[in-house]
């Protein structure tokens, strides 16, 4: 569904976007569909309001690949799940003939979106790419956005009820597999909150009992 004609913010109409458009919705649940979607918005939204220059294709590029890491074709990767989103993003950029700072901005901006207190400091579109995703999920900077905004973009791309709980879930279904590679993120939460079993890793631990030291 397209946002009304007169909206701030639009899906850049290109070929490379209607390509990755379709590739999205045929690899991820309509929930992740429609997250990715929501985050480009937001990204593309906050931008506009704070006046920074970005390229609306390559954020919505980053939006759409940004979680794709999560879903089932990755349940035996352990890299981190960021990591396998940026390098998907990459090999479709580089098909499509793109290279150099471009394919470096949108792998940056997916393999740190995660990362609080470096996005914000780098290229607009990998500073966009978090704050639309921190937006969508945890509503940071719920505040910055009118109502008749919020409402659009959530009309045109729902939040399924109960859309915390199956986030929440989707972030632990694309993770449980590979604990390690949450080690030194937020990502640990996820598996922590459901798994009263999971034990996180303790960096103090691990210098204590380093090789450097007598444990």
């Amino acid at each position: 569904m397209a946002l009304n004609d007169n909206f701030d913010v639009k899906i850049p109409d290109s070929s490379l976007a209607r390509q990755v458009t379709q590739l999205i919705r045929d690899t991820e649940s309509e929930l992740l569909f429609s997250h990715s979607t929501r985050v480009y918005f937001w990204g593309a939204l906050i931008g506009k309001h704070k006046g920074l220059i970005f390229d609306p294709e390559l954020l919505y590029v980053a939006s759409m690949f940004h979680d794709i890491g999560l879903t089932s074709q990755y349940h035996n990767s352990q890299l981190r799940f960021e990591v396998d989103g940026a390098n998907a993003a990459r090999d479709f950029l580089r098909s499509q003939g793109l290279g150099g700072t471009d394919i470096e901005k949108v792998w940056n901006a997916i393999a740190l979106h995660t990362t609080p207190g470096i996005p914000e400091h780098m290229h607009s579109e990998i500073a966009l790419l978090q704050a639309g995703a921190g937006m969508d999920v945890a509503g940071r900077g719920f505040e910055q956005f009118t109502e008749e905004q919020r409402d659009a973009v959530t009309a045109a791309y729902p939040r399924e009820p109960q859309f915390a709980h199956k986030m929440i879930d989707a972030f632990y279904h694309g993770m449980k597999h590979r604990p390690a590679s949450t080690f030194g993120t937020f990502n640990d939460d996820f598996l922590a909150f459901k798994d009263p079993g999971f034990k996180r890793t303790d960096l103090c631990s691990l210098i204590l009992c380093s090789h450097w030291e007598h444990c």
